[in-house]
């Protein structure tokens, strides 16, 4: 598992926009399929975007329209650009780069069950409220 670090959170307005950095020092994400989850405490971890190795994204329908996963392999950064901001996007986001998929499972997975990955980076704290 690659070890990431998660930055960029903090504390938003309604409506507002946040963008999320995730880093592997060290480490190449380049072929990985990259994750951003959020959860909040006592409810179960929610995927939110996924990027595959080919730049194919997939998205929740909570966040689709709003907010957009890109990668930058060159720098092997990870980012989400979250925009309109909604209370109910308050939570811990953190992400995974996710080298070896078994089979029969694809990247997109992992957006329907982040629970499965086990490897998540400790995450920053988004916190959205007037």
């Amino acid at each position: 598992q690659v070890p990431l670090v998660e930055s960029g959170g903090g504390s938003v307005q309604p409506g507002g926009s946040r963008r999320l950095s995730c880093s592997a020092s060290g480490y190449s994400l380049s072929g990985g399929c990259l994750v951003w989850s959020r959860q909040v405490p006592g409810k179960l971890r929610e995927g939110v975007a996924i990027i595959d190795s080919d730049g194919k994204t997939r998205y929740d329908d909570s966040v689709k329209g709003r907010f957009t996963i890109s990668r930058d392999d060159a720098k092997d950064t990870l980012y989400l650009e979250m925009n309109d901001l909604k209370p109910e996007d308050t939570a811990t986001y953190a992400c995974a780069a996710i080298m070896s998929i078994p089979h029969p499972y694809s990247c997109g997975y992992y957006l329907f069950f982040p629970g499965d990955y086990k490897y998540w980076g400790q995450g920053t704290q988004v916190t959205v409220s007037s």
